[in-house]
């Protein structure tokens, strides 16, 4: 059974910082690319950032400089370190694991999320 459980979440005023987590289970993690993804009250969820099985990383423009993903592959958990938050990053966030084997089957899970809400 797979599981991705996130934590972190919470209240921040603008400006402050938050570090979210997602430890999963059942899969084999370091072959996967992680991902943070995003769902504000009225939008449609959207890609955060997300981090290969090499390391690689990749983010949202609208997150570029103050976001960082990381991964420890030793205890299956994905982090990201949210700063200078702003308003408009209030929004469910949400973990995901992704795989495209030798064959071409992808194997996509997903978390229940973690509500960040920034407001002053």
């Amino acid at each position: 059974q797979v599981r991705l459980v996130e934590s972190g979440g919470g209240l921040v005023q603008p400006g402050g910082s938050l570090k979210l987590s997602c430890v999963a289970s059942g899969i084999r993690f370091s072959l996967y690319t992680m991902g943070w993804y995003r769902q504000g009250p009225r939008n449609q969820r959207e890609s955060v950032a997300f981090i290969r099985d090499d390391g690689t990383t990749n983010y949202a423009d609208t997150v570029k400089g103050r976001f960082t993903i990381s991964r420890d592959n030793a205890v299956n958990t994905v982090y990201l370190q949210m700063n200078d938050l702003k308003f408009e990053d209030t929004a469910v966030y949400y973990c995901n694991s992704n795989w495209i084997g030798p064959s071409g089957h992808e194997s996509d899970f997903w978390g229940q999320g973690t509500q960040v809400t920034v407001s002053s």
